[in-house]
């Protein structure tokens, strides 16, 4: 099977949840710390060996193209003044990655959304990583390698990332009903916001996942459900229900997923991060102290 690295980052969702930071601007785009969620994304990627990224855009995401894209004119005003520090910090610009963007030209949902990849794909596995979550503090993560591993050693049709959720929150997830324990698993099906408790267990999709081209094929038989959208977890338990073999695997103890979908959840990944810079995290912790 050849290398996994193609990554497609759906990137197309309006934000409605961080209104009115999102009014123009991508939230996908707000600065966790030091940078953009969407750069944290990329650079996990990076580090996996997943160099070729489509990015399925929609309307107002302009911003991001800008940020990955080459700047010779600012590169050339701050090295002639010296200002090496800030030069490094836009070291992420010349990695070797090769980036591609596309319209999702109505918001169908996340199905569709990985639909709009099928050109560009073609017959190969691929991962998919929602722009909007970062896994690990500073995206240090290595969960995408894992998968890939598991991927190709049990010939699977997909491979999901999955994370530990107190019991009472398993209805706002899509969650796994895994054959077997442990950190790598083999699914029987997968339930969308099961009722508290009624759900098989309490691992939620995480965000990541690896699939084979047979997802397109499913996808464009899924029929729309939550949200009259169509959905990836209904197109994945339809390969499940033709024969497929889906796996999942779970994020460890320093992969937290920091989902940025609400204001309640960017601001506590913003403060983790922001505590842990080298430079100003001490000042920023001194700083809490004095007036909590």
């Amino acid at each position: 099977m050849n290398e996994i690295n193609i990554a497609v980052i759906p990137v197309a969702g309006m934000g409605t949840r961080l209104l009115p930071a999102t009014k123009s601007q991508p939230k996908e785009m707000l600065p966790v710390g030091r940078k953009p969620v969407v750069q944290y994304v990329v650079e996990e990627l990076n580090r996996v060996g997943v160099n070729r990224l489509l990015f399925i855009t929609g309307s107002g995401k302009h911003s991001i193209e800008n940020h990955f894209d080459l700047v010779p004119e600012l590169t050339q005003s701050l090295r002639e003044d010296g200002k090496e520090d800030l030069l490094a910090e836009l070291s992420f610009i010349r990695a070797p990655m090769q980036y591609f963007y596309t319209r999702q030209r109505q918001l169908l949902g996340l199905g569709h959304a990985v639909l709009c990849a099928e050109t560009f794909v073609g017959r190969q596995p691929f991962v998919v990583a929602l722009g909007d979550s970062i896994i690990g503090l500073n995206a240090k993560s290595r969960i995408v390698e894992r998968m890939k591993k598991c991927f190709t050693e049990n010939k699977a049709d997909a491979v999901i990332a999955f994370e530990e959720v107190p019991p009472e929150d398993v209805f706002k997830y899509g969650i796994a009903s895994p054959k077997s324990s442990g950190d790598q698993f083999e699914i029987e099906d997968l339930v969308e916001k099961p009722g508290v408790g009624e759900s098989p267990s309490n691992l939620a999709i995480a965000a990541r996942y690896i699939l084979s081209p047979d997802i397109f094929d499913a996808l464009k038989k899924t029929k729309p459900g939550v949200g009259d959208e169509i959905q990836l977890t209904d197109a994945i338990r339809m390969l499940l229900k033709d024969g497929g073999r889906v796996f999942g695997v779970k994020l460890n103890g320093s992969e937290q997923r920091y989902d940025i979908g609400n204001f309640g959840s960017y601001f506590k990944a913003f403060a983790e991060f922001a505590l842990a810079d080298e430079k100003f995290g001490d000042e920023l912790r001194t700083h809490l102290k004095s007036i909590l």
